[in-house]
């Protein structure tokens, strides 16, 4: 079992900077990707940006430029900076590791409140 522990989720004003991180612990014996999805109330949870185990990124075009996905692999632990943030990006934000690109075994964090507010 692997357990993700995320941290950072906070109330952010319009603009700000926020720094969200996920700690993987527990039976890991492979890591192809982890990165972090969103939900909004009422609405489907997306992703936000993902690395892969040799740093290749990938990035929602809503957030392009404004985040930075990185990773510590000896700790396996993965970063979300997230800047200029505005009310869309209000959301619980979800830490994910996969283990592998096909069939993979797919891991959830609890989540962190993400609250972008004036």
């Amino acid at each position: 079992q692997v357990q993700l522990a995320e941290s950072g989720g906070d109330l952010v004003q319009p603009g700000g900077s926020l720094r969200l991180s996920c700690a993987a612990s527990g039976s890991i014996f492979s890591i192809y990707t982890m990165g972090w999805y969103r939900q909004a109330p009422g609405k489907q949870r997306e992703l936000v940006a993902t690395i892969t185990r040799t740093g290749t990124t990938n990035y929602a075009d809503s957030v392009k430029g404004r985040f930075t996905i990185s990773r510590d692999g000896a700790k396996n632990t993965v970063f979300l900076q997230m800047n200029s943030l505005n009310a869309e990006d209000t959301a619980v934000y979800y830490c994910n590791l996969k283990t592998s690109r096909i069939s993979p075994e797919n891991y959830w964090g609890q989540g962190t409140q993400v609250t972008v507010s004036s």
